[in-house]
């Protein structure tokens, strides 16, 4: 859909386009939000604000994402600042670990670490829009990197009963609880050794 002809009434499928779908400002509008998220917390996180900073009329922004959930799903899932390349190795430990080193630099990155620890600042409860939104992105993610799975089902590294998320909650959480949590530093072979852990030799 051309950037100039934009719908009248998006719906929320168009509100989760990829950028190149959207207004041509949209990689802009997907930075500011975030930053303006670690910066500003999800409560001060407004439309109105994120308009000015990235220098496009708010019209455009309420054109395509209607509220500020939307917005920011939109930018959690879309923006490249947070885009992952999923590895193919050859087999599942060396697609883990290039996952797992992936984690370690969005959680080490001075652009993007206040954008992960924002998204921990929610309550979690049910009614908490910033722990939705927070599910929706790990969501994302995790339906990107299924294809790492069912590759390795396919060599046979993996029963076909395995659960992959319990195999991510395990190695990517180790780095968030490292990071996030615990605030430590992360060692060089980090994202081996936790792989080595969690993977049966």
């Amino acid at each position: 859909m051309p950037a100039s002809r934009p719908p009248a009434a998006p719906s929320d499928q168009t509100a989760r386009q990829r950028p190149g779908r959207g207004p041509r400002a949209a990689e802009a509008i997907f930075d500011t939000t975030l930053r303006h998220l670690a910066e500003r917390g999800y409560a001060r996180l407004t439309i109105e604000a994120v308009a000015q900073d990235a220098g496009v009329n708010k019209t455009t922004i309420y054109r395509w994402w209607p509220s500020k959930p939307a917005l920011l799903r939109a930018a959690l899932v879309h923006a490249r600042v947070l885009d992952i390349d999923i590895p193919d190795t050859g087999s599942l430990r060396g697609d883990l670990v290039a996952l797992v080193e992936q984690v370690v630099a969005l959680l080490t990155n001075g652009r993007t670490e206040p954008v992960a620890r924002a998204l921990t600042s929610g309550t979690g409860l049910p009614d908490d829009e910033l722990a939705a939104l927070t599910r929706d992105f790990f969501a994302d993610r995790f339906s990107r990197e299924q294809p790492v799975f069912a590759r390795a089902a396919a060599r046979g590294e993996l029963p076909r009963d395995a659960d992959p998320m319990l195999l991510l909650d395990l190695v990517a959480g180790a780095v968030w609880m490292r990071v996030l949590l615990r605030r430590e530093p992360v060692p060089p072979d980090f994202a081996r050794d936790v792989v080595d852990a969690v993977l049966p030799r």
